[in-house]
């Protein structure tokens, strides 16, 4: 049978159900955009009526090891695709990592060691595990096709891309236009990605709104290779918590999923009320419909910070357990009236008298001297409760609980 024949045999009207409305529902919910969706509608109706799971990949290139919440915001768009029952694929690119992705990027990025990949492949897989169901999730790693392509399977797949296209992303453009090189193995990265779309038969690939060209070539690409185009889905940027730029390390703005239950719910505690429905709608599993109702009863007049609360805790929930989320809420409550948490670090530090800033550095209660000098002068660097104003403060021997801004505190002896 040819493939035209094929494809008109695939026009077959499936009923468009309840459940698949509803099934749509989930799929955009939050989502920045979903293409095509007439066709992810019919791959919806399709799977209903013949009983038939839809293949969702998400693609992660472990280039750190740890995942912050702006991460798992596609992770919990896969959970929820998995809880309706579509095989789930989390691909970790480790092949891909040894290339780089240029994806927003204005410079080569450097490409990773083997054993680099090995490394922050197991970190993310953990922690991705947290979110998704480990039992109902199908883990790949695209070095099992890609090595196997050699170099005639590249120049082939190369052979199916036009470097006129290739120039229409974004971030190439820009670097070509400005003059900033280049190097020709950054082309062979969407390939590739597109590739793996190929090789895993993907109906729906999930990915952050900086990866919509790349997803866009998995659909041409599963053309070219004669297959059923996959659907695109993007999912919005996380703001971090300065509630401006998208969460990142690079910007300290950033809640790590791993992070002690206390910092995590400070650092939720701290972010906006109007950020807050943001985090609503991209992190929590709760019905939109709830949600709604919240921002109703902040519009009548109640509290934004008790929604705020719940949102810590269903979040802290997550990824510690019930009793660490509402420990962390008494230890805030604790903290806003003054009082220092229960469970703070003991460090025991030499070499008394000490600079203010070398015992906050040495106490890893600010990553430098200068970042120690910034918060003496803002204020927010306390001494058994006393503000410290010095900037050079020489500490002498003693025990005493040191806190810096309003969430990291350390009981230090100094000899």
């Amino acid at each position: 049978m040819s493939l035209a024949n094929e494809n008109k045999t695939e026009q077959v009207k499936y009923p468009i159900t309840d459940r698949v409305l509803e099934a749509m529902e989930v799929s955009k919910r939050g989502c920045d955009e979903l293409l095509v969706e007439a066709e992810w509608l019919t791959k919806l109706a399709r799977s209903e009526a013949t009983k038939t799971p839809l293949r969702i990949k998400l693609g992660l290139d472990p280039t750190a090891p740890d995942i912050h919440l702006g991460h798992t915001v596609v992770l919990n768009k896969m959970r929820q695709l998995q809880d309706l029952g579509h095989t789930v694929i989390f691909l970790i690119g480790d092949f891909t990592s040894m290339i780089g992705d240029p994806s927003g990027r204005n410079a080569t990025r450097p490409p990773l060691t083997k054993e680099e990949i090995a490394i922050n492949a197991q970190t993310y897989y953990q922690q991705a595990s947290l979110v998704l169901d480990p039992s109902k999730t199908e883990v790949r790693y695209n070095s099992e096709w890609c090595d196997p392509l050699g170099a005639r399977g590249m120049i082939q797949l190369a052979a199916k891309y036009t470097v006129a296209r290739m120039l229409e992303r974004d971030d190439f453009t820009k670097r070509y236009k400005g003059g900033i090189p280049i190097s020709v193995h950054e082309f062979l990265y969407p390939l590739m990605q597109g590739y793996d779309s190929v090789a895993l038969k993907s109906d729906l690939e999930l990915g952050g709104t900086d990866q919509k060209f790349n997803l866009l070539v998995g659909r041409e690409l599963q053309k070219e290779y004669g297959q059923e185009a996959q659907c695109i889905l993007t999912m919005p940027l996380l703001v971090g918590t300065d509630g401006v730029d998208k969460m990142s390390k690079s910007k300290n703005n950033y809640i790590g999923i791993s992070e002690a239950p206390g910092e995590m719910f400070g650092k939720l505690m701290s972010i906006s009320d109007e950020l807050m429905w943001s985090y609503f709608t991209l992190l929590s599993f709760k019905p939109l419909a709830e949600i709604a109702k919240m921002k109703e009863e902040v519009l009548s007049g109640r509290n934004p910070r008790d929604f705020k609360v719940a949102l810590a805790q269903e979040i802290l929930t997550r990824f510690h357990d019930a009793s660490a989320a509402d420990k962390a809420l008494e230890d805030f409550n604790h903290r806003a009236k003054g009082g220092v948490p229960d469970d703070i670090p003991e460090i025991t530090l030499t070499g008394a008298p000490i600079g203010i800033g070398q015992l906050l550095k040495q106490a890893n209660l600010v990553p430098s001297t200068s970042e120690a000098m910034r918060n003496v002068e803002q204020g927010g660097v306390k001494i058994d409760g006393a503000t410290v104003s010095d900037k050079a403060l020489k500490v002498e021997a003693g025990t005493f609980v040191v806190q810096v801004g309003k969430r990291k505190f350390a009981k230090i002896t100094l000899s």
